[in-house]
């Protein structure tokens, strides 16, 4: 991919994925970046010359961040490195820029919560044989509708990811493509707060836009019957909300808090939407396949995150 040269070598292949890493999710740590990129090295050395390399030639830069005691470093592309990705035109052009006080700011945190979601699940996909690779997902892209709980505001629905995952049934040769919308929740919010996001999805899904009526002495009112989300995606995607930052114990109430709220909404008793719950460590440690997601609504049976009941077997 010809990036523009730093020096007379220019960008080796590992400092050019991770120019685009860092363009698409705006703040990544040094071992993520590793486990993303060079998980075949057992050691981060190789990564680290290239990121310097970046960061020599003015495209990337750095804060320190104190973790289990240790500081890592948690890289960013400049303007200049962002210039450089959109120059290319091979990623969708992205508005966000990060900064110094950004990065150190109250978002750091969920941003790479957000990464380490996104990279559990790339982990996985490599020990079953599937397909998720560093840049099948979007961090925080815009999905607009209308709400008839709050007729003639026009609204937003930004989920913190749309992750995209090719399932491959080896017996069956079945390839299949899961979409996802994803949230992260790192127990700054009430629960209130996130039951009005379910009922978010559950607007999104329901919206269906109207043409403009024709003009003319009488105009003809026209209707339409495809829900603004078929625009683009083949199917509705599935929800899935990672819980992080508390311990076992309290994400566990908070689960059980969240199904019942959500079971006491009105709005989300007859929604299509399908969201299952779980947390961080559990998505890392047993995969997105196995009985981890608790459906939000409905019986609470575990479910895998196809969101339909895993029969255990005797």
């Amino acid at each position: 991919m010809p990036y523009p040269h730093t020096g007379p070598t220019g960008l080796g292949p590992i400092a050019q994925q991770a120019v685009q890493v860092l363009y698409q999710h705006r703040l990544v740590s040094t071992r993520q970046l590793h486990r993303l990129i060079t998980p075949h090295h057992t050691r981060t050395e190789y990564l680290r010359r290239q990121l310097h390399t970046l960061r020599t030639a003015g495209l990337a830069e750095t804060v320190g961040r104190r973790s289990t005691g240790q500081t890592e470093l948690l890289w960013w592309l400049t303007e200049k490195g962002a210039q450089a990705v959109e120059s290319v035109g091979l990623l969708p052009q992205r508005p966000y820029r990060m900064s110094p006080e950004a990065a150190l700011g109250p978002l750091q945190e969920h941003t790479l919560a957000t990464v380490e979601t996104g990279l559990a699940f790339v982990d996985w996909s490599r020990r079953l044989g599937h397909e998720c690779g560093p840049l099948d997902w979007s961090p925080e892209t815009a999905h607009h509708y209308r709400d008839d709980s709050r007729p003639g505001e026009d609204l937003t629905l930004i989920p913190d990811a749309v992750l995209n995952y090719v399932h491959t049934d080896q017996k069956a040769k079945q390839r299949t493509l899961l979409t996802f919308f994803i949230e992260v929740d790192r127990t700054q919010m009430t629960i209130a707060r996130l039951a009005q996001k379910l009922h978010a999805y559950a607007a999104y899904h329901e919206f269906t836009p109207q043409p403009p009526s024709g003009r003319g002495p009488r105009p003809v009112r026209r209707t339409s019957s495809t829900p603004a989300w078929r625009s683009r995606y083949p199917a509705f995607p599935r929800l899935l909300m990672v819980l992080t930052g508390a311990s076992d114990t309290r994400l566990a109430r908070r689960i059980a808090d969240l199904r019942s709220l959500a079971a006491s909404h009105p709005a989300l008793t007859n929604t299509g939407l399908r969201a299952g719950v779980t947390t961080l460590s559990q998505l890392q440690h047993r995969g997105p396949f196995d009985a981890i997601f608790t459906p939000v609504l409905g019986p609470g049976q575990p479910a895998d995150a196809w969101l339909r009941p895993v029969t255990v077997a005797a």
